[in-house]
């Protein structure tokens, strides 16, 4: 099939099949009016990269996947170099998920201080002109601007 037809198929664009040919991803032959002609296994190889990448696998690492179906097998992460990218890309994950737990963690404990605060200020907080909130991140005598310095 030619590059626009594999690319309909694979619901990408012939922009991005040069692209994965020059990264070494993908191969065509040429025919004789000198165009791309593409095998049903490429369909195969582009499934195979546009899921891992749909997954947050960038381009570099579908290529143990890539190399194991072009070596036959059914599936590309029958190889061993395969489950090495898995094992990565989940460590990976844990490390970011573990990072925005942090941060959820810090955001939560801010807006518990500041409920604290609010609810220690009682109604006046809420009563124009009565006393400003404190703000963790500008502290009182820490050079905060706001409209009371006729900057906002």
């Amino acid at each position: 099939m030619r590059i626009g037809e594999l690319a309909a198929r694979a619901g990408t664009t012939p922009r991005a099949l040069r692209y994965y040919e020059a990264r070494g991803l993908l191969s065509a032959r040429r025919g004789e009016n000198g165009h791309r002609v593409y095998d049903e296994d490429a369909l195969l190889l582009l499934r195979q990269i546009r899921t891992l990448q749909e997954s947050g696998f960038d381009l570099e690492e579908t290529r143990p996947f890539v190399d194991c179906l072009r070596a036959g097998h059914s599936e590309g992460d029958d190889c061993p170099a395969s489950l090495a990218v898995y094992r990565r890309k989940l460590a990976e994950i844990d490390a970011l998920m573990a990072e925005l737990a942090a941060v959820r963690e810090r955001v939560g404990d801010q807006l518990a201080r500041a409920e604290r605060a609010r609810d220690a200020l009682g109604a006046a907080a809420l009563v124009p002109g009565g006393p400003e909130p404190g703000c963790a991140v500008f502290p009182e005598g820490t050079g905060r601007v706001g409209p009371e310095d006729g900057q906002t």
